[in-house]
């Protein structure tokens, strides 16, 4: 009778080391992206800034241009999701640093569940930081004393 053949048996802590090595590079990787989406944002208030305040735009309406308080309104808009956007960015850079150091596990956490809140990419790197870094053998590569340097 034929036998099953045995499962190859894996090195959990080297799978773990290689995981944790690939969420610090997809965590520097939505740091640049949050530098992109920042080149984004100053790009469409530039956009509608020229739009919204050109005079020629508003000679076809019979209401006229909107009230200065909506421009106010409009650029706190912007500070406020450029703000949002350099704390995201420095967050995962942050984070990248710590996975690659083996610290500050909670830290990473915390910015994972802020990651799933920006679909798609943050969404699946929030998602797979969750599940490597609450493996509890990861858990324990964490708590083990590092060598000092």
């Amino acid at each position: 009778m034929p036998t099953a053949p045995l499962p190859i048996a894996r090195d959990q802590s080297q799978t773990d080391a290689q995981h944790l090595k690939l969420l610090a590079i997809f965590h520097f990787v939505l740091a640049g992206l949050s530098l992109i989406g920042l080149g984004f944002l100053g790009l469409h208030w530039f956009i509608m800034e020229s739009v919204l305040s050109n005079p020629e735009a508003w000679q076809q309406s019979n209401s006229g241009p909107p009230p200065e308080q909506f421009f106010a309104l409009f650029k706190w808009f912007y500070l406020g999701m450029g703000v949002l956007v350099i704390a995201s960015g420095l967050a995962n850079l942050v984070s990248g640093f710590m996975i690659r150091q083996r610290r500050g596990r909670i830290f990473s956490l915390v910015n994972a569940g802020v990651n799933c809140l920006f679909f798609p990419f943050g969404t699946a790197l929030g998602v797979f930081t969750f599940i490597v870094l609450l493996r509890d053998s990861v858990e324990a590569l964490y708590a083990a004393p590092r060598p000092s340097v």
